[in-house]
């Protein structure tokens, strides 16, 4: 999938292939030698046919003079002290990667082809910085252009892709628009492979969660915030200048998205991750609700069946508590034309109903409380449930369901207080059908829980840990 350079990249490039370059001081100065400076006006400011013969007719030479060889060091190397001339030769090494292939597939034959440009990266902590920015722009074309002509393993592309994803990290982490489009377009160029999808997998504290918090942005929550994703009550917005929630622009939220949809292809070793980590069924089924256009519900889409369908277990019941299958069918009702989009979603619904089918309300609650957060669901306050299931609950795996409601009520939930709550009211229904096991709840700290949250500051959490408190005390032996 081929996406137009970044706005700011391409200005920058422009600007640069602008500016005069005293070429002849170079060579007096021996920054660059005549043979170098020969090189560099048979392939410049020429047309791109005419280019693409002379370095055809004499690729060897042209390799060494952008990586080094045998006769001499990289031009990168040295014109060190020249930024202009390595500003100039970035953009010109760019241009060339892009318009002719068989150049690139014999720059990535070089015995090291990214150790003249790696330095580069480091050159400034600017994140505006211009050697910085046109470097990355070109190990990204030729990182891409490596992985896709060969299969095998690669010394230096391993030492080299997890440099430049921390140096995109950066861009990302930027509160500047521009420069985070850099960074997730530069990642999409190189996401090609199983081999840099897994290496961005490895990285990814650096490079998917910066991603992650510029989509919560655009849903309106943050990590602290997720019960507004949890209400599902949101809408798809209007949108009035480019953009969705938080500011963020329509071309990077599809961006984005099309970075998450590329590491998707691994889902067999990311979608649990992605799921206890971020949380992403929730957050997409919230994204479904606002996309603005078909493309960015088409990743959407496309994104959630491959994690679906990599990890059913646990992302099945996950899809079902964040109500997916309801915002698929209020999906359905829209005109849509895209056949991907209308494939994507077909097969989703019927992996969902081919689920719920078969589910129990036991198998509800069972996997809301493996998703580590709980919402006013309906077993929770139905009584018919926890007399049916409050045995089964306590027994289920050795009392592994009752040390996640411990786990998730043992933390301190100060954005999402009403998860404390319906904790509360859990252990009390546990306490008034199962009685005689109270010392099992006990044990797992609920009891002593429950009587902490009875000064919690607030009403409704005071209310329900009061209820609790008071069914152990009903069976208090005196």
């Amino acid at each position: 999938m081929s996406l137009d350079p970044p706005a700011y990249i391409l200005s920058l490039q422009n600007n640069i292939r602008a500016r005069p370059i005293s070429w002849e001081g170079a060579v007096r100065a021996k920054t660059i030698t005549d043979n170098d400076l020969k090189k560099i006006k048979s392939i410049d400011k020429v047309r791109k046919e005419q280019r693409r013969q002379t370095i055809e007719g004499d690729t060897e030479s042209y390799v060494s003079l952008l990586l080094g060889g045998k006769d001499g060091q990289s031009i990168f190397q040295s014109a060190a002290k020249r930024p202009d001339i390595i500003q100039y030769m970035l953009v010109l090494s760019g241009d060339l990667i892009d318009d002719i292939p068989s150049f690139a597939s014999a720059l990535t034959k070089h015995p090291e082809p990214y150790s003249p440009l790696l330095p580069l990266l480091k050159q400034s902590s600017n994140p505006e910085e211009p050697i910085p920015l046109l470097t990355s722009s070109v190990l990204s074309s030729l990182i891409s252009s490596a992985l896709m002509s060969s299969s095998k393993a690669d010394k230096q592309l391993g030492e080299a892709l997890p440099q430049l994803y921390t140096y995109l990290s950066s861009l990302a982490k930027s509160t500047d628009a521009g420069l985070q489009d850099i960074a997730v377009q530069e990642y999409s160029a190189v996401l090609r492979t199983s081999t840099s999808r897994l290496q961005f997998w490895k990285q990814r504290d650096e490079t998917l969660t910066p991603l992650f918090d510029i989509l919560r942005n655009a849903s309106g929550s943050s990590r602290d915030t997720d019960s507004a994703l949890w209400s599902g009550s949101s809408t798809i917005r209007s949108i009035s200048d480019g953009g969705i929630g938080g500011g963020v622009g329509l071309q990077l939220l599809y961006h984005v998205l099309l970075v998450i949809w590329q590491l998707s292809f691994e889902g067999a070793s990311v979608g649990e991750g992605l799921h206890d980590e971020q949380d992403i069924v929730l957050l997409f089924t919230h994204l479904l609700r606002l996309s603005p256009k078909e493309k960015t519900t088409r990743l959407l889409l496309g994104t959630l069946l491959n994690l679906v369908s990599a990890s059913p277990s646990v992302l099945l019941p996950a899809a079902v508590l964040a109500r997916l299958p309801t915002t698929l069918k209020t999906l359905s009702t829209r005109h849509l034309t895209d056949p991907d989009l209308l494939d994507d979603l077909k097969a989703l619904q019927e992996k969902l109903d081919e689920y719920t089918a078969t589910q129990t309300t036991f198998d509800e609650y069972a996997a809301e409380l493996e998703t580590g957060h709980l919402r006013w669901s309906p077993p929770h306050k139905n009584p018919d449930f926890w007399r049916e299931n409050a045995r089964r609950i306590l027994d289920e795996n050795k009392g592994e369901l009752i040390r996640k409601l411990a786990e998730i009520m043992s933390k301190p939930w100060e954005q999402d207080r009403q998860v404390l709550a319906i904790g509360c009211n859990d252990v009390s229904c546990l306490v008034k059908e199962v009685p005689e096991r109270r010392s099992q709840l006990e044990k797992a700290g609920l009891k002593g829980r429950v009587m902490e949250l009875m000064a919690n500051e607030d009403e409704s959490v005071r209310w329900e840990s009061l209820r609790a408190v008071g069914e152990f005390l009903r069976y208090q032996v005196a």
